[in-house]
């Protein structure tokens, strides 16, 4: 028991702070497994499936009120007016950003969210009100697990901004919160709700994919300007982590709809991971210019994952937030039957019988067109017309995200993802800093699901709610 904890707490410190890599250096590859191994202890798989009673009228508490709060607030609004949800508490150390919230929520909601500013630890005390349902996280990324674990012991639901979770050890004592207490803990990933992604989504699940091989995703975002700001992510948070570690430190948005697409937890699961970076030039370079004391980057500009999965399908995951390149996050998946690549959105449907057709032109913008009105998601049908008001959600698949989890806690039905999922998307961030530490060694994916990948069944995003 004490060599475990030992080898937890060497674990944890590690992807956390970014610092003793060189230790890692000196493991072989079954050492390193071997540690690894030993988190993934009583792991019992049972909230696949998981549900709650109904909450006719969902109680929010929000935490974090900064640049992503402010726009999950404003999610909330269309589900406040029609007696759906209420925002009953507010969390932020900046007292104009609640004032900013309260200020929106004049003439949608009749009474006034109670406020928590005072100190860095305010928080607890709306996370402790009996009269709150389900808690929004939308901190710094070092606040979620801990937010998420709080709030679930103190008996409420919990969905976090992404990643819920960025080292080993904190995965597994989200898992373990969750199970023990039986509440809902979900990282909020939006991009598993844009209409392109659930358009793809529903073709797969319709047929016209086949059957899938591979698949790619990213997050290619030229954030130098926002890290180097001394206002845009208060106290310079986000560039510290660059300062210090080196991997895929957003996986989310590129592998949250690839795992809805290769059923990931539904049947397959990841089995190994290796991860490179390359060398770091940009961010530096950016920092000098701005005269900014933070041109000790260590993350390098490119890192490139790659994954394969227990029947055989392969993923390549990008991160690049140092360059000066268009926005993408891919959004490739490659079947027997069809190939679809974002940046722009492009179709090929592969057919057998015209030989002269085969791998050399995407569908014409025509051909594409049918294809989209057809297998547009269902979920992004029916509300087309609400989210059209709520734009600045991400081009409105915010507003698809929070009415999403609302209706499911309101009907009692199972949320979108599980515990067991969103651990799964942001491990992958810990699991690239141990390979990039190792010189790329590949490593084994743990199981976060208890084995219950292993059974068939279907994706709950694509339930349909009345």
């Amino acid at each position: 028991m004490k060599r475990n904890h030992f080898l937890k707490s060497l674990i944890g410190a590690s992807t956390f702070l970014g610092l003793p890599f060189t230790s890692f250096s000196k493991l072989n590859k079954q050492q390193i497994q071997e540690r690894i191994r030993s988190l993934q202890q009583n792991i019992r798989g049972d909230l696949v499936g998981f549900s709650v009673d109904p909450i006719k009228k969902v109680r929010v508490g929000i935490i974090g009120l900064g640049n992503r709060g402010k726009i999950l607030a404003q999610m909330l609004h269309w589900l406040i007016e029609n007696d759906k949800a209420e925002i009953v508490g507010l969390s932020d150390l900046i007292e104009g950003n609640v004032e900013k919230v309260i200020q929106d929520l004049n003439g949608v909601q009749k009474s006034k969210p109670a406020t928590y500013t005072k100190n860095e630890n305010d928080w607890k005390n709306l996370v402790e009100r009996d009269d709150v349902d389900l808690i929004l996280i939308a901190t710094p990324w070092r606040w979620h697990t801990p937010m998420a674990i709080y709030g679930m012991e103190q008996g409420k639901h919990v969905a976090s901004e992404v990643p819920i979770a960025y080292t080993l050890s904190d995965c597994y004592k989200l898992i373990q919160t969750a199970e023990v207490t039986r509440k809902h803990c979900m990282m909020i990933e939006n991009c598993c709700y844009n209409d392109e992604e659930l358009f793809v989504l529903n073709m797969i699940q319709k047929g016209v994919f086949g059957d899938l091989t591979h698949a790619e995703g990213a997050y290619i975002h030229d954030l130098r300007k926002h890290m180097l700001s001394e206002d845009y992510y208060q106290g310079q948070w986000r560039i510290q982590h660059h300062r210090n570690r080196d991997g895929n430190f957003y996986t989310t948005h590129g592998i949250g709809p690839i795992s809805n697409y290769l059923n990931i937890g539904h049947g397959d699961y990841y089995s190994t991971l290796t991860s490179i970076s390359s060398r770091e030039k940009n961010l530096s370079d950016a920092a000098k210019r701005k005269g900014s004391p933070f041109t000790d980057i260590k993350c390098g500009d490119m890192n490139t994952t790659m994954m394969k999965t227990a029947m055989g399908k392969t993923v390549m995951l990008q991160f690049d937030v140092h360059t000066g390149s268009p926005y993408s996050r891919i959004n490739k998946v490659v079947g027997t039957g069809a190939v679809h690549a974002g940046y722009p959105s492009r179709l090929y449907i592969d057919n057998p019988e015209e030989l002269k057709y085969w791998g050399h032109n995407w569908l014409s913008d025509e051909a594409y067109t049918d294809y989209k009105e057809k297998f547009t998601h269902p979920l992004i049908k029916k509300l087309k017309s609400i989210s059209e008001n709520y734009k600045q959600g991400h081009g409105g698949m915010d507003f698809v995200m929070i009415y999403r989890l609302i209706t499911c806690l309101n009907k009692g039905v199972p949320l979108d993802q599980t515990v067991y999922d969103s651990i799964t998307w942001s491990a992958i961030t810990p699991l690239s800093e141990l390979s990039v530490a190792n010189s790329s060694e590949t490593v084994e994916f743990p199981d976060f699901t208890g084995g219950t990948w292993k059974n068939d069944r279907d994706l709950e995003i694509m339930r349909m709610l009345s």
